[in-house]
């Protein structure tokens, strides 16, 4: 069946819209504040999916003007050395976003390195205070990807207001923070995971259906109630006849026209997160120098 494009909640098209209306105002504040904002990425080892994650971070930076502090470690490195170049990052007043590329090596504690980050910095949205903030509905930076779905639904006009969403997933990542987003938003929302009973039942029940689990077509067109919105975050790479692709939790060729709106992998979330890191940098950038520019 063709894919009917008024049914998709294209994160692609939205990305680079958001991306040109940061590079206007990068453009306008660095003429004020005399230098572009900064964005640090630390990357250990040489995982290919982090190294392509990390080239496309460097490569929207230099599309819209933000300055690019990478560091690279090799899987070796001492949880010490990765640190103190954290503080180093904190002090530098170049840098106005950290962020620590996962997953690290295993001898490595990632809790507590995210934890080293100045939370002002955190342009992932993991350290403890922003997710407090998260939690108290106050101003803060907030993590990528689930600002990056709610940008989406927003972005389509998705009544969220007295809806029920149902979150698959229970991460610190996505399904948390996206769960306390929506629930700021006025929805009813339910958490699913790997020990609920009877997932189709609770997925039936959804008029937002959001899933973030990263199991390959867990989603059929079965657990979908007809004309639901399905945000499908899960991002898997399958081998097809020899060649690799990306898919997500949904079984996208039976949901799809079963739900009013629905997110394609790729070109769904996955071009938002990004976007919602680099504005989070700008938002940092921002910030730091209030005062400095006539808001």
């Amino acid at each position: 069946m063709p894919v009917e494009s008024s049914k998709l909640l294209d994160g692609k098209g939205l990305a680079q819209k958001i991306q040109g209306e940061l590079t206007a105002q990068i453009q306008t504040l660095q003429a004020e504040i005399r230098r572009p904002p900064g964005l640090a990425v630390l990357m250990v080892g040489d995982n290919p999916a982090s190294a392509a994650y990390v080239r496309n971070k460097e490569r929207a930076c230099e599309r819209l003007g933000i300055a690019s502090f990478g560091h690279h470690f090799p899987a070796e490195v001492t949880f010490d050395e990765v640190k103190q170049t954290i503080h180093d990052l904190n002090d530098n007043p170049q840098v106005d976003g950290i962020l620590v590329q996962l997953p690290l090596p295993s001898h490595l504690d990632s809790t507590a390195l995210l934890y080293e980050i100045d939370p002002d910095k955190d342009v992932d949205g993991l350290h403890p205070l922003n997710l407090g903030r998260l939690v108290r509905g106050e101003s803060g930076l907030r993590s990528c990807t689930p600002a990056g779905v709610m940008r989406l639904l927003a972005a389509y006009e998705v009544e969220l207001s007295g809806k029920h969403a149902v979150v698959i997933g229970r991460s610190i990542l996505v399904g948390k923070p996206v769960s306390l987003m929506l629930l700021a938003a006025n929805t009813t929302v339910t958490m699913a995971h790997s020990r609920t009973p009877d997932l189709a039942a609770v997925t039936r029940t959804a008029d937002v259906l959001v899933a973030a689990v990263g199991k390959p077509g867990l989603i059929t067109a079965d657990m979908v109630k007809p004309g639901a919105v399905v945000v499908d975050v899960g991002i898997s790479r399958q081998e097809v006849e020899g060649k690799a692709r990306l898919v997500g939790d949904v079984d996208f060729a039976s949901v799809q026209p079963q739900c009013s709106l629905i997110t394609p992998v790729p070109g769904g979330v996955g071009p938002m997160t990004v976007s919602m890191l680099l504005e989070n940098t700008v938002w940092s950038y921002r910030q730091r120098h209030k005062g400095s520019y006539n808001s």
